[in-house]
C-alpha cells in the first residue's frame, strides 16, 4: 500500500527505484592489552593506516574537485591532526592496541566536539567517518561505504559522509535520502553539484526495508513507498515537464516580463569553473577562496599562487561579474595559523572577517593578489567580507581593500541578524550587500546548519528570514545599491521567485540549478513574484510560506 513521508527536499528530481541501504559502519574492536614491547610496531600500523585513509580522503577529493575537493581535503587534515595522533601514540604506549588507541582517541575528541557549542557538533559526522575508516583499514574488513549493485537503485543512509557523496554514480544512485542532515549540510551541497535527487531529515529512513521501491521527489522532500502505477507515472510525467522546460529555457534570467535578475554560480575553485559556463551562469556570485588555504592550515599560501587561481577563475568570466569573498575561516573551517583554538563557541567568535582583522597582513596578502589577478582582464570584479556584523566592520573592510589598491566594489555580507537590520548604515561604507542564508537562518533562529533535528528552522521559506531579506533589499533600494542572494536558498526555484519579488538583485547558486530557477523566473512577472512575497511573508510557518506562494503563483 502506497505511503507518503516527508523530509527536506535538497536537489531537485525525481528517482524511482529500489532501497538499497549504506554499509554499516565500523564494529567498535576488542579492548585488549599488548605487551610493552609491542607498542612500537601498533604505533607504526596506527601511523600507517592514518596516511593511507588520507591519501585515499585527497585522491578522491583530486577526482571530485570543486567543493568536494575541499571538504574532503579538510577530512584528512583531520585524520593526520597531530594532538590526536600523539593521542593514539600514548594509550599504545600503555597498553592498546592501534585499533582500539585510534577508537578511544577520536571518541575523546569527538566527545569535545559534541560540548563545543551546535556549530562545532555539527562536524562530529566528519569525524566518525575518517575514525571508521581508519579503525576498518587497521581491522582489515571493508570500508562503510556506498553498496555494491549492479543495478540502479536508491541510497538510504543516517547521513553521508563527503567522502562518500563526492564520487556517487550518478548512473547508479538514481537519489539518495537520509534520516539526518539539512538543506544546507555538505551532503545537500554535494548532491545539488551531483545533479542527483536527495531528501534528507527524514526520521525513520533507515526503516525502509532493503528492496522497497520508493519514489524521491527532491524538489518537494517527498518519498512515496510503493508508489502505485498512476503515481510512478505522474511524477515522471511532472520530470520529464521540468526536462523540457530546462531545455527551453536559455539566455539570462529574467522574470516573464523582461525584469532582469543575473543568475550567478557560486564556485569554490578553478575545477567549478566549466560546469558553471555551461549552465550559462552570467558570473561568479560567491567565490568561496577557502579552498586554497586549506592545503596547509598552519600558513597561508603565497601572493604567487593565490594570483594564479583567482586569474583562472576571472577569465573565464570576460565582461561578468565575479564576486570574491575573502577568507571565511573559523568555526568549521579553523585554520591553524589564523584561527583561537581555545573559544567556548567558535561559532559566535573570532570567525570570518574578525579573524582576518585580527592578522591584517593575511588579508592585505590577498587583496594585493586579487589586485594583481584583475589586471589587464575585462571582468567586473567584486570583493565582499563574510560576517560583517555593523558599520564599523564595513568600514575596517572597505579600507583595507583601498590600501592594497584594489580596483573593484567593495561588499558586505549579510549573515547576522545585526547586517540586515542596520543594512542602511553598512552601506554608507560599501557598495553592495550579499545575503547569506544559511548562516544567516543559523544565526536568527540559533539553529546549527548541521543539525537535523533542528532542520526546521533551518528552512530558507521560514518567514522571520524573509524579513530579515526583505530589510535588507529595501536598504539597497533606498541607497541605489544593489542586494544578492548567494546562500542555498537561491537554488529553490519557487523561493527564487519571491526572493526576487522582495526586491533581491541578483541569485547566485551551485551551476545545476542555474537552469531550474532560470526556466521557473522566466514563468512569471515581477508583479507576481511580489505577490507571492507578500503571501509568503504573511504566513506563520515555513510550509505555509510555501504553499502561500505556491498558490499565488499557480493562480489558485
Amino acid at each position: 500500500m502506497e505511503t507518503t513521508l516527508r523530509g527536506v527536499g535538497v536537489s531537485h528530481g525525481v528517482a524511482i527505484g529500489e532501497v538499497r541501504h549504506m554499509g554499516t559502519a565500523v564494529l567498535e574492536p576488542p579492548a585488549k592489552q599488548i605487551p610493552a614491547e609491542e607498542a612500537e610496531r601498533e604505533q607504526g600500523r596506527a601511523r600507517q593506516a592514518v596516511e593511507a585513509v588520507a591519501a585515499d580522503l585527497n585522491a578522491r577529493g583530486n577526482l571530485a574537485g570543486g567543493e568536494a575537493q575541499a571538504v574532503l581535503e579538510a577530512q584528512a587534515m583531520i585524520a593526520q591532526d597531530p594532538e590526536l595522533m600523539s593521542d593514539v601514540d600514548r594509550r599504545i604506549t600503555v597498553g592498546s592496541t592501534a585499533e582500539r588507541a585510534v577508537y578511544d582517541a577520536f571518541s575523546h575528541y569527538r566527545e569535545l566536539l559534541a560540548g563545543a557549542g551546535e556549530y562545532m557538533a555539527g562536524r562530529v559526522a566528519d569525524l566518525d567517518d575518517v575514525r571508521n575508516r581508519i579503525v576498518a583499514r587497521l581491522l582489515g574488513v571493508p570500508m562503510p561505504g556506498v553498496p555494491d549493485s549492479d543495478e540502479p537503485y536508491v541510497l538510504i543512509a543516517r547521513d553521508l559522509a563527503p567522502a562518500d557523496t563526492a564520487l556517487l554514480d550518478p548512473a547508479l544512485v538514481l537519489g539518495f535520502v537520509t534520516e539526518e542532515g539539512g538543506p544546507t549540510s555538505h551532503s545537500a551541497i554535494l548532491a545539488r553539484a551531483l545533479g542527483v535527487p536527495a531528501v534528507v531529515a527524514l526520521p525513520g529512513a533507515g526503516e525502509l526495508a532493503e528492496g522497497t521501491v520508493v519514489a524521491v521527489d527532491g524538489s518537494t522532500g517527498e518519498i512515496f513507498v510503493d508508489p502505485s502505477v498512476e503515481k510512478r507515472e505522474q511524477l515522471e510525467a511532472a520530470a520529464a515537464e521540468r526536462r523540457a522546460a530546462l531545455a527551453a529555457s536559455t539566455g539570462p534570467g529574467a522574470t516573464s516580463d523582461g525584469h532582469k535578475v543575473p543568475l550567478l554560480a557560486n564556485v569554490g575553485g578553478p575545477a567549478d569553473v566549466p560546469a558553471a559556463v555551461e549552465a550559462g551562469a552570467e558570473g561568479v556570485g560567491l567565490f568561496r577562496t577557502e579552498f586554497l588555504f586549506l592545503d596547509d592550515s598552519t600558513k597561508a599560501p603565497s601572493e604567487e599562487k593565490q594570483v594564479e587561481a583567482y586569474r583562472k577563475v576571472l577569465e573565464a568570466f570576460p565582461e561578468g561579474r565575479v564576486v570574491v569573498r575573502v577568507l571565511d575561516a573559523g568555526a568549521d573551517k579553523p585554520l591553524d595559523f589564523l584561527t583561537p583554538t581555545d573559544e567556548p563557541n567558535p561559532a559566535l567568535g573570532v570567525r570570518g572577517l574578525r579573524s582576518l582583522l585580527d592578522h591584517p597582513e593575511v588579508l592585505r596578502t590577498q587583496l594585493t593578489a586579487l589586485a594583481k589577478a584583475a589586471e589587464g582582464l575585462p571582468v567586473y570584479l567584486e570583493v565582499m567580507a563574510p560576517m560583517v556584523a555593523d558599520r564599523t566592520d564595513a568600514k575596517a573592510f572597505a579600507d583595507a581593500c583601498r590600501e592594497a589598491g584594489l580596483q573593484a566594489k567593495f561588499g558586505a555580507m549579510v549573515e547576522i541578524p545585526s547586517a540586515a537590520l542596520r543594512a542602511r548604515s553598512i552601506l554608507q561604507e560599501v557598495e553592495f550587500l550579499s545575503l547569506g542564508t544559511n548562516d544567516l537562518a543559523q544565526y536568527a533562529f540559533a539553529a546549527d546548519r548541521q543539525v537535523g533535528a533542528v532542520s526546521r528552522l533551518q528552512d530558507p521559506w521560514q518567514p522571520a528570514l524573509l524579513d530579515l531579506v526583505s530589510l535588507s533589499a529595501e536598504a539597497a533600494r533606498a541607497e541605489g545599491k544593489s542586494c544578492g542572494v548567494c546562500g542555498e536558498a537561491a537554488s529553490d526555484p519557487l523561493l527564487a521567485c519571491v526572493l526576487t519579488g522582495l526586491g533581491v538583485t541578483s541569485l547566485s547558486m551551485g551551476a545545476a540549478s542555474i537552469p531550474y530557477v532560470r526556466a521557473t523566473l522566466g514563468k512569471y512577472t515581477l508583479a507576481q513574484c511580489e505577490r507571492a512575497a507578500a503571501a509568503a511573508r504573511a504566513a506563520d510557518t515555513a510550509e505555509e510560506a510555501r504553499q502561500a506562494a505556491q498558490a499565488v503563483l499557480s493562480g489558485e
